[in-house]
């Protein structure tokens, strides 16, 4: 989804002076209504986020009055390799959660010796299509009004098509963490008043049965060959490349009793040297609900992506 991203509207190329002060903070009734922030982080970033036994995150909850929860390993945003950290409570707990949790991973950005630049990340946050008008504003006045007074930049993504189901798009802030924090006090205390934004602050952090993926080309590295929709046992027959058999079953078969168990599919390999027609790919079997059977092959899927990226580094 990362290299599909494109802009809505984004900073100015001119160089920006220093982003004033964050904003005053809003009434008293604004600061308690009830919010919601999701953003997106690496698997190593989360488990900085985490600590040691939970001690970070628990401190981060205990300073700011937000609860935090992240979804499980390797339970991603469809199209990345990212997990997802829901952050709520009123506006100010949640804001300052958030900044707490940048700050950290800022701190953990590494920096040459002399280098005084000040370390910068992207802040990606996860908004429900149907709420992303409300930020945008009618001709994108209210987000170019947003990157004028923050001197952020901030890119609004496409909904991704390649993922059937899903109706949330990403929202890249950049900029100092200052400019950053200013501009997502903007947009929060904009989406806050938008009912559809607020309609998804329980939705699940899962993202893997709620759509199915329909691009399964990936490099030649896993390949959908057969998906009869007329068998009432559905059953799918999946390739994937006999070097990258591993890395799906995982030591001891762990990883591939772990995809079973969480898409409630039921997954069967074909043994060494079994190959598809005219290919090295071995058969990977899914078989249960349509529902499960897109959920084990997303999981699935995203295992020989992880691989065949670590080829090409």
């Amino acid at each position: 989804m990362e290299s599909t991203e494109s802009s809505y509207v984004s900073s100015p190329e001119q160089p920006q002076k220093k982003s004033p002060s964050r904003p005053a903070s809003p009434p008293l009734d604004s600061v308690e209504k009830p919010t919601y922030i999701k953003l997106l982080v690496s698997n190593a970033a989360a488990g900085s986020v985490i600590g040691k036994g939970g001690a970070t995150i628990t401190d981060f909850q205990s300073q700011s009055g937000a609860r935090i929860q992240l979804s499980k390993n390797y339970d991603f945003f469809p199209g990345t390799s990212d997990r997802i950290i829901l952050i709520s409570g009123g506006i100010d707990d949640a804001l300052k959660a958030l900044e707490l949790i940048i700050a950290k991973l800022l701190s953990e950005i590494p920096t040459e010796d002399g280098d005084d630049a000040e370390p910068r990340m992207r802040v990606r946050l996860v908004v429900p299509n149907n709420a992303c008008g409300s930020i945008i504003g009618k001709g994108g006045s209210i987000i170019k009004s947003f990157i004028e007074e923050s001197h952020a930049g901030i890119k609004i993504s496409p909904l991704d098509t390649d993922f059937f189901g899903l109706t949330d798009r990403l929202v890249t802030i950049t900029g100092a963490l200052e400019e950053q924090m200013h501009a997502i006090d903007l947009i929060l205390s904009k989406l806050t008043d938008d009912s559809h934004y607020l309609q998804n602050m329980h939705a699940p952090l899962s993202y893997a049965a709620a759509y199915n993926s329909t691009n399964h080309g990936l490099n030649g590295a896993g390949v959908k060959f057969q998906h009869n929709k007329e068998d009432h046992t559905n059953s799918v027959t999946i390739g994937v490349a006999d070097e990258h058999i591993g890395l799906v079953v995982g030591r001891g078969g762990r990883n591939i009793m772990e995809i079973s168990q969480n898409s409630g599919a039921r997954i069967k390999i074909s043994d060494r040297g079994d190959f598809m027609s005219g290919t090295n790919d071995r058969k990977i079997t899914i078989t249960g609900s349509q529902r499960a059977i897109h959920a084990a092959e997303d999981m699935i899927m995203r295992k020989v992506s992880y691989a065949s990226e670590r080829e090409t580094d």
